[in-house]
């Protein structure tokens, strides 16, 4: 017991530390005692925040897994999508108290900006997380029943990840719950090279039970439990002490980080689209996946191949039921048996093939029967199936690039430059290579392009301390106000040609989270 309170201890530790360090919340966690007083005051009466979690349901939505357990979009049904809008709040408000949920379900137009991002604006996407409900679901309810949870906490799930079990943040979260690195391995997970269990929907989604109860034992309040997922017990403490001690989490509203405040309204609208669905004419997708399935436990190495050699079983059916393994590998032995999740239909075939799966192609996979020269991880970028016969690029991210530019500069769509590099909130960094697939004849080009760009690059570097003398002395500059919630980087997003580099160079500014409320920050104006 000893060592169990110890292990939730330490995680707690990690875990606020990993909260502190996100640049989103960092923004709001400098206040002055002036600005605590006013956001005390402050009621929530109009603020939207649903483009915090907007681009996070495209990119879950737009990868790998979405697309090999959809199949697609269906677009010769689009005509047909037809749904209520402008729906009474009266109406809203009626229904959420009909819900019989344990945690409170408030209505307010936070909540409703995140109803109507799900009802209406991201309805294809919502479509898809509703259908891949109905094999998930099931087993978050047996989880949280056996920890004497409340059942709607599954709902985190749906914000965390849309229910991508291979979903990765910016910062290294993964999984259907989103565990970083340490707080998995804190909490049991295995991560090694061939196993993720932050991939695996079980084990996973145990971890998250077991923190989401430490987190209601300590507030005694679901709402202050699930803003502690979120952003940490450290931020929550806080919003709690500037306020003078309220435990009311809509008291606490705007002294909680941005996206902690989109957080808990984003769960209560979950909540509703799950129950009220078929009230917006949202027609579930069913996963091309198999939803009927079984758990055999193996002792043996085992490699993907050679249950779809031997079972006449798609390979991506077998990741998508199985995404704990990062390699397609499942490193079994006698003292340590892992399981293989299979179709239904597929497990007595197992069973009765047991050898014959086993000894397929053997040394060719497992070569002196050892885990030497393992295949190439599911990680990274890949050459999808829908790009052959194009040329590919690799383009490095250069300052002030955006994805939507690349995009533009290559003529190639957005989604799909998202798509084949795995892009998860349209956030790239300086540096990173990005591979990028064009019609064949149009390759030369490109990499033409790309030469002079890099000698214009070595040209520009030469000159830069006269062009950076020369702009300190004759540029014009506007100013812009720092809003709650506003960084470096969605600053330099509203103003055409300025990066976040040159906003930090103009106003001396050498650490970028060191933003203050209703600082001026100069803008030069383009010329």
């Amino acid at each position: 017991m000893k060592k169990v309170k110890l292990i939730i201890i330490v995680f707690t530790l990690i875990f606020n530390i990993v909260s502190a360090q996100e640049p989103e919340l960092m923004q709001d966690s400098v206040f002055s005692l002036e600005t605590d007083s006013s956001l005390i005051e402050k009621k929530i009466v109009d603020e939207d925040l649903s483009d915090i979690f907007s681009s996070q349901i495209d990119s879950a939505t737009n990868n790998w897994f979405s697309k090999s357990a959809f199949g697609g979009d269906s677009p010769e049904e689009s005509f047909l999508d037809v749904y209520p809008t402008n729906i009474p709040d009266s109406v809203y408000v009626q229904r959420l108290e009909k819900t019989e949920q344990v945690i409170d379900l408030s209505y307010n137009p936070a909540v409703l900006s995140f109803i109507k991002m799900y009802t209406e604006r991201k309805r294809d996407q919502v479509e898809r997380m509703i259908g891949l409900s109905e094999y998930y679901f099931p087993m978050f309810e047996e989880i949280l029943d056996k920890h004497d949870l409340p059942l709607e906490l599954k709902y985190l799930s749906i914000i965390e990840s849309a229910l991508d079990p291979e979903a990765t943040s910016r910062v290294g979260a993964m999984g259907l719950w989103q565990f970083m690195y340490g707080t998995g391995k804190l909490m049991g997970l295995e991560i090694t090279s061939f196993v993720d269990e932050r991939r695996d929907p079980v084990k996973s989604s145990e971890a998250a039970a077991q923190y989401l109860k430490y987190l209601y034992d300590i507030y005694n309040d679901w709402h202050l439990a699930i803003a502690a997922y979120n952003c940490g017990p450290g931020n929550v403490n806080k919003a709690i002490r500037r306020s003078g001690g309220k435990t009311n989490y809509w008291e606490l509203y705007y002294l909680l980080p941005r996206e902690t405040r989109g957080y808990v309204p984003l769960f209560i609208a979950a909540a509703y689209m799950m129950n009220y669905y078929e009230e917006h004419n949202l027609k579930p997708q069913i996963p091309a996946m198999p939803i009927d399935v079984d758990t055999i436990m193996v002792n043996n190495y085992l490699h993907f191949d050679q249950l779809t050699a031997t079972l006449n079983v798609e390979k991506e059916y077998l990741q998508a039921l199985n995404p704990m393994y990062r390699r397609g590998v499942i490193p079994a032995s006698e003292s340590k048996p892992y399981p293989i999740v299979l179709p239904q239909e597929k497990t007595f075939e197992f069973i009765e093939k047991d050898t014959l799966v086993f000894t397929y192609e053997r040394e060719r996979y497992f070569p002196n029967n050892t885990l030497v020269n393992p295949v190439e991880s599911s990680s990274g970028y890949f050459t999808p199936s829908d790009v052959k016969g194009k040329a590919k690029i690799v383009y490095t991210v250069k300052t002030g690039d955006t994805v939507g530019g690349i995009a533009a500069r290559y003529k190639v769509k957005q989604n799909d430059l998202v798509y084949w590099n795995n892009i998860r909130k349209n956030l790239i960094r300086v540096g990173q290579k990005l591979a990028i697939y064009v019609p064949e004849k149009d390759k030369s080009k490109h990499a033409n392009s790309s030469t002079a760009r890099a000698s214009q690059k070595q040209t520009s570097n030469n000159s830069s301390a006269i062009n950076t003398s020369i702009a300190n002395s004759s540029t014009e500059f506007e100013y812009y106000t720092v809003r709650n919630g506003d960084n470096i980087w969605n600053i330099s997003q509203k103003y055409d040609g300025i990066s976040s580099d040159d906003i930090m160079h103009f106003n001396k500014i050498s650490n970028e989270k060191g933003l203050v409320v209703g600082q001026k920050l100069k803008i030069p104006k383009k010329t």
